[in-house]
């Protein structure tokens, strides 16, 4: 059966020449701070609260700095607001970035004593023993990132963080191919791109050293890895992760993962991925499911995968007598070591976090690498502006030399053989887990997410109904994640709107917030071979969540206006 390449239609997009260029406000009218942070995740809060930390032992430095050392811009309407994660955290960068703080004090919701991972059937829970080593979690801590970012997000103000709420960076400042800043997003403009009357242009930042903590699939980090030949050897590719926290009437002693059922595991469809079920305290479990985008049925999609998943006699058992308090999606970056960027600083800019593929996707881990990688940025940007320098490359190399790409180097291989099925993919990854990534060796290579040709092959078959009790639709959905963005909000969604069949229902059915639609009418006459296999895709701009899938599989993403999207609490 021949597919479709969602990358053969690509997104009416020029990262470079849309969001690259030199400031445009007048001198006078431009905001000078210090240092510049996109992003209030993880990296970017932990590297503007170790800046501040450094800048107490420099005053020379921070008056240098101006009335604003250091900036965070955040999207969303609060840090956190756009964050979610499963999340099992390591704790060295909690430990590190607040030594003098006891571990009670952090904003944990459990530590993992005992781990299960099972292989699951249509019916059964294999209980996997001995554990594979890779989901081995004692010793971690559960979290919420959600509340972790706003954590994070308090420490960081109370130390002097200036932090811009609902501000979009949507243009990378860059002169004689120095990173000077970056430019905010406009507010107040209609869907058709019209000043409202609480219209308010966006301004040029211009700071000393700008550092891209963007997350997963950063709209600049894009742009900067086309302008500056940033790209690794490998494409970056992704998984998508539907996430639900329940209140529960059984409290859940253990951390659990599951594998196998319900994805296929025919090499035919590559359906890689896997379950997460995390207790977050005596009353709540987190659950989700992620899977690759690199599977091959258009119908696949991750969140009718978790309906699925829940109904499972092993699962529904977990939830008995609950009820669904919250749910979100995002994407996670899985290229691994190759498709890391190949400098992660350039003259007046680093990366650092999901945006630079900090995640080692066997063990599930990301968090305690992106807080690693803000506070290595912070002590490079420190030494470097002492010497009245805007040369960062102390920080790729520290990150080089870190545990950050040592973890990545050895699962290097691991994602790449699970396209060649369930069973012989799993065989070759358990070998590179028990040799830590010597065997086998070398550099198995991969395709974007985006060429994998698409087929419409019966995974929507096995999905259930909603039900309003243990199975939910994606609209409401959508209303569970906090979503208030306004319905004359701008499109900021590029993608090509008159496209294959395969492709349209791609689009449809990985999208978790039902923001793709295919006329019905078209859709029918497609499906009956009338025409010439092309429909139209219309697009509902105001239910996405920004989890960044399309830009994974032919689209592409870019900010909306500031303060849309989620407003994560509890994921």
């Amino acid at each position: 059966m021949r597919g479709v390449a969602p990358a053969q239609f690509p997104p009416p997009v020029d990262p470079p020449q849309e969001f690259i260029g030199p400031p445009t406000d007048a001198e006078d009218e431009r905001i000078e701070v210090g240092i510049a942070i996109v992003g209030g995740g993880p990296a970017g809060l932990a590297c503007a609260i170790r800046l501040t930390q450094l800048l107490e032992h420099e005053p020379e430095l921070t008056e240098k700095l101006g009335e604003v050392p250091v900036a965070v811009i955040e999207k969303g309407k609060t840090p956190g607001a756009h964050l979610l994660s499963g999340a099992n955290m390591r704790p060295s960068a909690m430990r590190e970035l607040f030594p003098d703080m006891d571990e009670s004090e952090w904003p944990v919701l459990w530590k993992v004593e005992k781990d299960a991972v099972y292989l699951l059937t249509k019916k059964q829970a294999l209980p996997l023993k001995p554990m594979p080593p890779n989901f081995r979690n004692h010793g971690n801590y559960v979290v919420s990132i959600a509340q972790l970012g706003r954590w994070l997000g308090e420490k960081a103000e109370e130390a002097g963080v200036y932090i811009l709420p609902e501000t979009t960076a949507d243009k990378l400042l860059v002169e004689d191919r120095i990173v000077v800043g970056v430019r905010t997003g406009d507010k107040g403009r209609d869907r058709d791109g019209q000043p409202l009357s609480n219209f308010e242009p966006g301004s040029d930042v211009v700071a000393k050293a700008t550092v891209l903590a963007e997350g997963t699939l950063g709209h600049l980090t894009f742009a900067a890895q086309d302008y500056f030949d940033l790209h690794g050897d490998d494409p970056q590719r992704w998984e998508l992760g539907v996430k639900e926290v329940w209140e529960v009437p059984k409290p859940l002693d253990r951390v659990i993962h599951t594998m196998g059922w319900p994805l296929r595991k025919s090499a035919r469809w590559n359906e890689f991925g896997g379950s997460f079920i995390y207790p977050m305290g005596e009353d709540k479990v987190a659950i989700g499911f992620v899977a690759g985008l690199d599977n091959t049925d258009a119908s696949f999609s991750v969140h009718d995968v978790l309906q699925e998943f829940k109904l499972h006699p092993f699962v529904k058992k977990i939830l008995d007598g609950g009820k669904r308090v919250a749910w979100g999606a995002k994407t996670i970056p899985s290229g691994g070591y190759f498709a890391m960027p190949r400098k992660f600083a350039v003259p007046g800019m680093c990366i650092a976090g999901d945006a630079a593929g900090m995640v080692n996707i066997p063990e599930l881990k990301g968090i305690h690498y992106a807080m690693h990688a803000g506070m290595y940025a912070a002590e490079a940007i420190v030494d470097a502006l002492k010497q009245d320098s805007i040369n960062y490359e102390a920080y790729d190399k520290r990150v080089r030399e870190s545990m950050i790409v040592q973890d990545i180097y050895r699962s290097r291989n691991m994602r790449q053989p699970f396209e060649h099925g369930f069973f012989l993919g799993g065989a070759i990854a358990s070998a590179m887990t028990i040799t830590r990534g010597a065997f086998p060796n070398g550099h198995w290579r991969q395709e974007p997410d985006a060429a994998h040709p698409m087929v419409i092959d019966g995974a929507a078959k096995h999905y259930p109904a909603p039900d309003g009790k243990y199975t939910f639709d994606k609209l409401s959905s959508v209303f569970a994640s906090g979503n208030a963005t306004r319905d004359d909000a701008p499109n900021h969604i590029r993608i090509q709107r008159k496209v294959p069949l395969e492709v349209a229902q791609t689009w449809v059915s990985m999208c978790p917030a039902q923001v793709y639609e295919i006329p019905e009418e078209e859709l029918e006459a497609a499906q009956n071979g009338h025409g010439d296999g092309t429909v139209d895709v219309q697009v509902v701009p105001s239910n996405c969540v920004q989890c960044g899938a399309i830009t994974a599989k032919g689209g592409r993403l870019t900010p909306p206006e500031g303060g849309d999207g989620p407003l994560y609490t509890q994921v």
